[in-house]
């Protein structure tokens, strides 16, 4: 029977993308600064305008962020340098709305529920010491593997981001001088029985005004989509929609207004599995909507590596001052090795999902998170959310219980 499956994939010129950019590079330098920071920032782009808002409080008392050169030095990096874009690094206003986090949140992180109802004695005890943290916000998170790639991703949303990524790599290094920083690239594969092979490709990529349409396909085809999607899964029918609606010339912020946090599904698994509706960028580690969903990925890639299943998914959820999980669950869609409750069982004897341990297991105050902004937060080896340093653990154990 034969199943088609879609992902996209918009490039770091894309006004969203830029906006997630900028989020994660104000939360970077409040964590270069001060480690400690709490950082919940949201960026608007639009033409000629960056609005920065949210809240932030970090106990250094020399911890000083410039938002405006940050800022600016986010949208250069971009590609975002001449004013004829409608945006560029120089000319672009600054304006900023910044609030301390409220006292009533920031208490039951600092301490959780369950640290304040224990006593001077259990406090002290090792194993509790990851229970002071609470949960930054109720809500629910995602993490997925599969075993469809070398990087434990699904297929569709691992070519639009290579897509995405090659437009970014040709337009700097003058490969295609004409592209401009703004684009988007679709994916579609079918699974037919044993065979899988690539259905459609979109790509809408904005470029210099003189260049013709012919041109532009001709090259997408050429230096993008057989550069980097293997040839084996390209059929002879496989079609191009290259500017399917015609020229794009007007792009980024000066065609089209963007939010921080609007492409949670480019940002994840492309669709192919539940998402907790929480963004990612511009958010501290104690914000359980970004470490936990990298936890539960973590765990999951630690699942399918170990050979317990093929597929896994796993969410976990929250209660907003509580360390502990109020839940948490596996699904191996039927391939795991064995019983979903047998794994989740693993799952609570090998992963610590406290946001306090989470931190710690996976390292997360550090200023990272800048490079997460476009291109997937998942798939990519030089994040700590992709090791695969439980797999020999979990493989024992599999050993252990089948014989």
């Amino acid at each position: 029977m034969r199943k088609y499956y879609t992902s996209e994939s918009v490039s770091e010129g894309h006004p969203d993308k830029l906006a997630d950019l900028i989020s994660d590079s104000i939360l970077d330098e409040f964590l270069r600064q001060e480690p400690t920071s709490r950082v919940a920032c949201e960026t608007l782009v639009t033409t000629g305008l960056v609005m920065v808002a949210g809240e932030i409080s970090a106990r250094g008392d020399n911890t000083y962020v410039d938002i405006s050169k940050v800022v600016r030095s986010a949208v250069r990096s971009v590609g975002y340098t001449r004013a004829k874009f409608g945006f560029d690094a120089d000319s672009v206003a600054v304006m900023t709305s910044i609030d301390e986090q409220s006292p009533d949140i920031a208490g039951g992180v600092n301490y959780s529920e369950e640290w304040r109802g224990m006593t001077d004695e259990e406090r002290a005890r090792p194993e509790n010491q990851h229970s002071k943290v609470g949960a930054g916000d109720q809500g629910l998170m995602f993490g997925y593997a599969t075993d469809e790639t070398p990087e434990l991703m699904p297929l569709p949303i691992t070519l639009a981001h290579r897509i995405t990524r090659r437009l970014a790599e040709i337009r700097k290094d003058g490969t295609l001088e004409y592209l401009r920083p703004d684009a988007k690239a679709q994916v579609t594969i079918v699974r037919d029985g044993d065979e899988v092979f690539v259905d459609t490709v979109v790509i809408s990529t904005q470029h210099r005004e003189d260049v013709t349409q012919d041109r532009i396909r001709e090259d997408m085809i050429e230096h993008v989509i057989r550069a980097v999607v293997p040839s084996e899964l390209l059929r002879e029918d496989t079609k191009y929609f290259i500017n399917p609606s015609g020229k794009f010339v007007i792009g980024g912020p000066h065609g089209d207004t963007g939010l921080t946090g609007r492409k949670i599904i480019v940002d994840t698994y492309g669709g192919a599995v539940p998402h907790g509706g929480g963004a990612f960028s511009g958010k501290d580690p104690t914000k359980v909507d970004r470490s936990a969903a990298y936890y539960a990925r973590y765990i999951a890639k630690n699942l399918v590596a170990a050979g317990l299943a093929r597929r896994a998914l796993v969410e976990v959820a929250y209660a907003i001052g509580r360390a502990n999980p109020v839940s948490m669950r596996v699904d191996t869609f039927g391939t795991g090795a064995l019983p979903d409750e047998a794994i989740t069982d693993l799952v609570a004897r090998h992963f610590d999902a406290r946001p306090l341990a989470i931190i710690a297991d996976l390292d997360l105050l550090r200023p990272i998170y800048a490079q997460t902004a476009a291109y997937g937060h998942f798939g990519r080896p030089e994040f700590p959310w992709e090791r695969t340093d439980k797999a020999d653990a979990l493989r024992a154990e599999l050993t252990a219980s089948t014989h």
